[in-house]
């Protein structure tokens, strides 16, 4: 069977697996993990911030962040279709007590200039503006990338407004293999950094919070709190450590992979437009998002729903071209 439902499917690799098995472990709520803290140090000084904290998920990473960030009768900005507000099980209302103002985009991407418009005035009647959050790359938007020069407006902005500005970094790697930009000149433009080491990277678990030490001080509450707190947690941090030692080079092979599949895809005929393709998600189009899903999974590949007439295939580290021919030979 090949999965392609998401990059998080992915298995440890030997090698993966026995610097888990050989880890020096601690207790991580005392910070006396040793293999999390070097985790933490190497993840925060490959971006060029101060800090960094280890933690179980991309949705507790940004949960903690956008936490610290607002607040009750506060408001962040985001994309309409953004992770942080679509996937989250609704977690800036139920953990922060955030409201939102949802903009629009192609494919995901804000501009400086829309949301600029949308930054509240100071009045009794509307919620405070508190935060502005993109995410690089964009999910829903079939894995687009951030117009880095965008960016920079957009960090001009949040300083002029002294607003954060947060980046939901879940994919940054495939960002980055796109965009060549240096990850410290990337880091240098938010104040915080979600980054998922359980996707492209191949890891088993984890996400890093990346700010500066007061920021990441203040994570550490609010990972507690959230119930967060991880005791020998260099096991699975000693993972997320090789994947980023190993595994960020190969990430830009599986945005190759990922173009060929759509190109194979999208002369089907159950294919009714193949979107485009800058990283490793490939958006389809279909008349029947269910029977096509279960067509595909009776010829052994698996997908997922994205939509009412979408399906999405993400290609990551546990496949390879071979893949190409399945797709090739496929009848539905």
């Amino acid at each position: 069977m090949i999965d392609l439902r998401s990059d998080t499917v992915t298995k440890p690799s030997q090698e993966m697996r026995e610097m888990m098995a050989q880890a020096e472990v601690g207790d991580d709520v005392f910070v006396e993990d040793p293999t999390v803290n070097e985790l933490e140090r190497y993840g925060a000084e490959l971006f060029g911030f101060e800090a960094a904290i280890y933690c179980s998920s991309g949705t507790q990473t940004n949960q903690i962040a956008l936490n610290i960030h607002s607040g009750p009768g506060k408001e962040v900005i985001c994309h309409e279709d953004a992770h942080i507000y679509k996937y989250e099980g609704g977690g800036l209302m139920r953990n922060t007590g955030s409201s939102v103002r949802l903009l629009r985009g192609e494919r995901g991407m804000m501009t400086a200039e829309e949301i600029e418009e949308w930054i509240n005035p100071d009045n009794v009647h509307l919620p405070v503006t508190a935060v502005i959050s993109i995410e690089d790359t964009f999910n829903r938007g079939g894995g687009a990338v951030y117009d880095f020069e965008e960016i920079k407006k957009i960090k001009k902005l949040a300083e002029k407004h002294n607003l954060p500005l947060h980046n939901d970094g879940a994919r940054v790697f495939n960002a980055l293999a796109e965009n060549g930009i240096d990850p410290k000149t990337y880091g240098a433009q938010f104040d915080s950094i979600s980054v998922c080491l359980s996707k492209g990277l191949g890891a088993p678990v984890g996400s890093l919070l990346l700010g500066n030490k007061e920021f990441i001080h203040q994570a550490r509450r609010v990972r507690k709190a959230f119930g967060g707190g991880m005791r020998q947690a260099g096991i699975i941090a000693a993972g997320g450590l090789y994947a980023l030692k190993n595994n960020v080079v190969r990430t830009k092979e599986d945005h190759v992979l990922a173009k060929k599949l759509g190109e194979v895809i999208s002369k089907k005929d159950w294919a009714l437009e193949v979107f485009p393709i800058e990283t490793n998600i490939v958006v389809v189009k279909v008349e029947n998002v269910e029977a096509t899903l279960s067509k595909l999974e009776e010829n052994g590949i698996l997908g997922i729903a994205f939509g009412k007439s979408l399906i999405r295939f993400v290609t990551h580290l546990d496949v390879d071209a071979g893949i190409i021919n399945q797709f090739e030979d496929l009848k539905i």
